[in-house]
């Protein structure tokens, strides 16, 4: 079994769309409902949701023997958190609040080894390696890491060029409701004006020739998205499926329920 091949990488860099979902739960229970789905990718969120290396470890537990690839967000760009995440095994990591070229570099530095970059090396206690079961992981595990960097303010987009050409930086993704708040539409993310400069940032990462990536829980909004060129679309979260959802069986049953005082006799 190869447990390197990082197929979600190969898949962006052949430009197929891959569409995804929020996990946020911080349960490897509920994970792996979610990697049974059928999506392609699953963001095991650690910068907005409780998540500890702990629950992220156990969650890449459950979805591993499912054909989706597990991407996880530190809560900052910090090599020391993603060493970690590496180390437990994951293979793509989605940084948030990139805001520079300078700022990309380090998260592709934080995930190779030297001399590429300063990922420590610990290949004998980690479960990346399968505890150095795996003879070949150092010497091919730089090729298979994914770095996927967030632009998510009014300088980080400035920046986008700069960013996308950082190499080692597969994909630039757009977090639109940091983005919106920054520029002012916080209460109005779908703002038309909004979404044209989300329109227009995809453009641009696309011609960079690096994945674009976004989250949009409308549907709608989403396949406009794919449309305009995003090549990695997470469409919902596991958190606000479930919310939506239990909200929508309560609401039918309670419209059933007898006025107050009314009884069986």
């Amino acid at each position: 079994m190869d447990l390197l091949t990082n197929t979600f990488k190969q898949a962006l860099h052949a430009k197929r769309p891959q569409i995804g979902l929020w996990v946020g739960l911080a349960n490897a229970y509920t994970a792996e409902i979610c990697a049974g789905a059928g999506f392609d990718w699953l963001v095991i969120d650690g910068e907005h949701s409780p998540n500890t290396l702990q629950t992220t470890l156990a969650q890449l537990q459950a979805v591993a023997p499912y054909p989706v690839m597990p991407v996880v967000r530190p809560a900052w760009n910090d090599p020391v958190e993603i060493k970690r995440i590496l180390d437990a095994g994951a293979q793509t990591v989605l940084v948030p609040m990139v805001q520079s070229a300078a700022e990309a570099a380090a998260a592709v530095a934080a995930v190779r080894y030297p001399p590429q970059g300063i990922r420590g090396v610990g290949s004998a206690l980690a479960r990346a390696a399968r505890w150095n079961r795996v003879p070949d992981y150092l010497a091919r595990a730089n090729a298979e890491m994914c770095v996927l960097v967030q632009i998510e303010t009014p300088q980080g987009l400035e920046a986008l060029e700069d960013i996308a050409a950082v190499e080692g930086v597969d994909g630039v993704f757009i977090g639109p409701a940091d983005l919106s708040a920054s520029m002012g539409y916080l209460t109005r993310p779908d703002h038309p004006d909004m979404l044209r400069t989300l329109d227009d940032a995809i453009a641009r990462i696309a011609r960079t020739g690096k994945a674009p990536g976004i989250l949009h829980g409308d549907p709608d909004l989403a396949r406009r998205f794919l449309a305009a060129g995003a090549l990695f679309v997470a469409v919902g979260a596991d958190a606000s499926l479930l919310a939506r959802a239990t909200e929508r069986l309560a609401a039918e049953f309670k419209d059933l329920r007898p006025a107050t005082g009314a009884g069986p006799y």
